[in-house]
């Protein structure tokens, strides 16, 4: 009958050779400094081949391009907040005053001095609630000037450059998600 091993027991190994012992040899302490950093493998690297039906890798080009967007329109953003505020605290804008204009100019003037920025530092850090408030500050501003146009004057070129923003946003958006399938 013959003799399985247990399950966690180790079985009996022949005995081998002994294997000889080399002597220690001497390193230099640079050797030691990359050793400690980066150790060395045992295995050897090799060249891989080629195969014609793998698709081939492709930098994020359309991320990259989407984050400089993102961060130029955060810098507009930041100017547009900034002006809004100037405009409040009787830096610039009309010459009577913040104060002695009419509630409705008052009120989107403030309306986009917080907004804008806000979404400049969304946009700046690339965050998910940055594009939605940046979209929802471009979508004010041509709604403001398209159904109000006693408030800013009702500015057609201030709603064809919001739009174009718009749309160069999603097809940004729409390329950098085709890179990233997952």
């Amino acid at each position: 009958m013959s003799e399985q091993p247990t399950i966690g027991a180790k079985a009996a190994q022949p005995a081998s050779t002994p294997q000889p012992v080399s002597a220690p040899q001497a390193v230099s302490p640079l050797h030691q400094a990359a050793n400690a950093i980066a150790p060395p493998t045992t295995s050897i690297r090799n060249l891989e081949p080629v195969h014609a039906d793998e698709q081939e890798v492709h930098e994020p080009r359309w991320t990259g391009r989407l984050m400089i967007f993102l961060r130029v329109m955060a810098v507009l953003s930041m100017a547009k907040g900034l002006y809004h505020w100037s405009v409040i605290s009787g830096v610039s804008g009309p010459a009577d005053g913040f104060e002695y204009q009419p509630t409705p100019w008052q009120t989107a003037t403030v309306f986009f001095a917080v907004i804008d920025l806000v979404a400049a530092v969304g946009l700046w850090l690339a965050a998910a609630w940055g594009a939605v408030v940046w979209l929802t500050a471009c979508v004010s501003m041509a709604a403001v000037e398209v159904f109000f146009p006693q408030v800013y004057g009702g500015r057609l070129a201030v709603v064809g450059v919001e739009g174009v923003l718009l749309f160069a946003y999603l097809g940004l958006a729409i390329q950098s998600a085709r890179e990233h399938p997952n």
